[in-house]
């Protein structure tokens, strides 16, 4: 069996409540300036606990004005601030912006390294400041993946930076904090969570130790996610996105994800289309173009979803990708890229650069060429 490295943060805990928790360990680690990450609709929820931080003497800087694709030039504002705080210690309360923010600031506070010159894997010098992410939507997994996504604003472009600096010290997931997320955004960050299960799971490079969090992060989604997006006052189902969002996250260092990201980088970049979103509509379509290189783990894939296995593996396969047609349809994700106001005559230019993604690409479990590129886009219109 080959080799892998799994990267998580020192200390995950998971309940309803456990932002307390985080309280209660940051008072006794000696810190004093802290930098909190979030955005204006989470302040109410996170009020009490960062009363109480500042009861106990702890000095703090809030920054709540994140975009929901923040650019380098964002992210560079942002660190000055917390340069000129003198933070000791960083906190990311938010969606998965919010928490790519954080682990750059804190990756970046005191190194002279320009996050321009770190896109890729592997180009961190070495671990900045403490810190500790909150996630508030069930999707990216980031508060324990060794992943950051900016928008490069050079060539319009999405990029990631991949290290193992960026693996937070402490995650807290509280899905309680996702309670008041609107529907549709449930349904976005729910659908990308599910992406990051697929793709884990039915990757060129996936391996056994991974493939326990991929399977059971696609039956928990698949099986809670539009009972959330129906209701987002379901503590059950919430409960189940936040741990498959979980189990999606720590998929991402060890394995990572495929062309499904690949192909929705362009659709961030240039038309500003979130992340979720973009990944929740390129899905169905790109199971459909892997299915061939590998029937078997698709029809895996299938079962966990919770579709009865057909005569053949091909036919079981098949099953899930219908499932997902229809999953993606329950929740009001569009099936066509004119509804997220893309023009067709956009494709080409699309499609080179996604091959600029050859990161994620080189993950696939089909060879993507830019003519596949092509055509998957040109199915959704």
């Amino acid at each position: 069996m080959k080799a892998i490295t799994l990267l998580q943060p020192q200390k995950i805990v998971f309940g309803t409540g456990c932002i307390q928790t985080l309280v209660e360990d940051y008072k006794k680690m000696g810190l004093q300036r802290l930098f909190v990450l979030t955005a204006p609709p989470i302040r109410p929820l996170i009020a009490e606990p960062l009363a109480e931080l500042k009861a106990a003497g702890i000095s703090m800087e809030t920054y709540q004005d994140i975009v929901a694709e923040p650019t380098v030039n964002d992210f560079k504002k942002i660190l000055e601030i917390a340069r000129q705080f003198k933070a000791d210690s960083v906190v990311g309360i938010g969606g998965g912006s919010v928490l790519d923010v954080t682990k750059l600031v804190a990756a970046f506070v005191h190194s002279d390294q320009q996050v321009e010159d770190c896109f890729g894997t592997g180009f961190i010098k070495a671990k900045g400041l403490w810190f500790a992410c909150l996630p508030t939507t069930a999707g990216t997994g980031s508060e324990v993946s060794p992943n950051a996504i900016l928008l490069d604003e050079r060539d319009h472009l999405k990029k990631g930076i991949v290290s193992p600096f960026l693996i937070a010290d402490a995650a807290y997931v509280d899905p309680k904090l996702t309670w008041t997320v609107p529907a549709k955004v449930t349904a976005d960050t729910g659908m990308d969570a599910l992406t990051h299960c697929i793709e884990a799971y039915t990757n060129k490079f996936a391996h056994p130790s991974v493939d326990i969090y991929a399977l059971q992060g696609i039956r928990l989604i698949a099986a809670n996610l539009e009972r959330a997006v129906k209701d987002g006052k379901d503590v059950e189902a919430r409960e189940a996105l936040a741990f498959g969002s979980l189990y999606g996250g720590l998929c991402l260092g060890p394995v990572n994800t495929a062309a499904v990201h690949a192909l929705s980088y362009p659709l961030g970049g240039e038309f500003h289309i979130p992340h979720g979103l973009s990944n929740a509509i390129l899905l169905p379509s790109v199971m459909k173009f892997n299915t061939p290189a590998n029937i078997k783990c698709h029809a895996e894939v299938a079962i966990a979803l919770g579709c009865q296995p057909g005569k053949n593996d091909e036919e079981t396969a098949q099953r899930g990708v219908d499932f997902i047609y229809r999953l993606a349809a329950s929740v009001g994700i569009p099936d066509k890229l004119t509804a997220l106001g893309i023009p067709q005559t956009a494709v080409d230019g699309m499609a080179k650069a996604a091959m600029q993604v050859q990161r994620l690409l080189k993950n696939n479990p089909r060879e993507v060429t830019e003519q596949d590129a092509r055509d998957i886009y040109n199915s959704l219109y």
